[in-house]
């Protein structure tokens, strides 16, 4: 049976460059970074060539960055040790952010360590710039979670204008760029954050391997204790071999961006026109099907109601075709996806998030599409 994999925004494939360095490594460099014989040092080396070079990437120095285990560590990093550090009694969020990000405010909300406040958002997932102001206005100083782009429905926020708000009124910004570094330029000398999250296999890199930027200006303690690693920012050895695949994935990735930009977003393009011709009453959530204002990788599909739509994601799995209802990160989950309620929460229509990478081809767009016809006419 043919396999089409249209779930990217949950996971990538890992780039064959990506694999075999990563092979050789497992092979000959596997000593820890903290051994001061030539095995540690060697190891210790690719740690810290690693870090540069992905500094290089983002233009920011190699003090700034800190490898994690992934996304979701980085921004219980940040939420926690600035929360904690910075006496920070409110915090502000959307109620789209990713549950990496909503669960650790929540949970201190609920333990009365901070009070808790909701950003509005429009239809489309963006958030009010003036709503921002104004909580920002009658509260003590805040922490701000803002995700960059959401990872069901595409939608891209300015984070350049949400950072100089905070910045006006001195408060400390976090945004979750797990779907976007790797996928979109950065500038950190330009655009001065304060923590930005990152995960290595949300663009073609290992999965167990991501990275939190802290800005010069922010001073936090660990959020976990142990060794001295990551300059005593973050104890346990080194994951050289995944650290390593990261940066070689994330040098690809900035390489082929344009190329592969352009491409991905061909596919994308296809795919709205065919599902607009051939799916009657099919519409599309947030910004997603703007090409150019949405998160080129991700296609949020709403589904008119039909006695197929309810198990329509069975079925695609069922014929080869992986994609996910919302966001895979909760596909376990019978609450449904918190993003989809939030933005449309009297639909009783069905939502499935297609997401594409450079691997994918018009061939298997075509054959998806073909599938879910058949799906709906049957």
């Amino acid at each position: 049976m043919k396999r089409i994999y249209l779930d990217n925004a949950a996971s990538t494939p890992i780039a064959p460059e990506v694999i075999s360095i990563m092979h050789k490594m497992m092979i000959e460099d596997f000593g820890n970074p903290s051994s001061i014989h030539s095995y540690g040092r060697t190891a210790k080396n690719i740690v810290e060539n690693s870090r540069k070079k992905i500094a290089d990437l983002l233009n920011t120095s190699p003090g700034s960055i800190f490898f994690t285990s992934g996304g979701t560590e980085a921004d219980n990093m940040a939420i926690n040790c600035a929360i904690e550090d910075y006496n920070i009694t409110h915090a502000i969020t959307s109620k789209i952010s990713h549950h990496a990000v909503l669960y650790p405010l929540q949970n201190l909300a609920n333990k009365k360590k901070i009070k808790l406040s909701y950003v509005k958002i429009d239809k489309n997932g963006l958030v009010s710039n003036d709503h921002l102001e104004e909580l920002l206005n009658k509260n003590p100083r805040s922490f701000v979670s803002i995700m960059h782009a959401n990872n069901e429905i595409g939608t891209i926020q300015n984070i350049s204008r949400i950072n100089e708000i905070c910045k006006k009124h001195n408060a400390i910004l976090h945004s979750d760029t797990v779907q976007t570094i790797g996928h979109y330029p950065f500038d950190l000398q330009k655009f001065d954050i304060d923590f930005l999250a990152a995960s290595a296999h949300k663009f073609h890199g290992p999965k167990g391997i991501g990275f939190i930027y802290i800005s010069e200006n922010i001073n936090i303690s660990p959020f976990l204790r142990g060794g001295g690693q990551e300059r005593n920012m973050r104890p346990g050895t080194e994951n050289i071999y995944a650290i390593a695949g990261m940066c070689k994935a994330l040098e690809l990735a900035y390489e082929n961006l344009t190329k592969d930009t352009k491409y991905i977003k061909e596919l994308k393009s296809h795919m709205i026109n065919k599902l607009r011709s051939e799916i009657p009453g099919v519409n599309f959530y947030g910004n997603c099907a703007n090409i150019d204002n949405s998160l080129y990788t991700v296609l949020s599909v709403s589904f008119p109601e039909h006695s197929a739509s309810e198990m329509l994601l069975f079925n695609l799995d069922i014929l080869g075709i992986s994609c996910s209802g919302g966001s895979a990160c909760a596909s376990g989950s019978t609450k449904g996806s918190h993003v989809l309620s939030t933005i449309d929460p009297d639909s009783r229509r069905t939502g499935i998030r297609f997401s594409f990478s450079k691997y994918n081809t018009i061939d298997e767009i075509d054959f998806t599409i073909n599938k879910i016809k058949e799906i709906f006419i049957s």
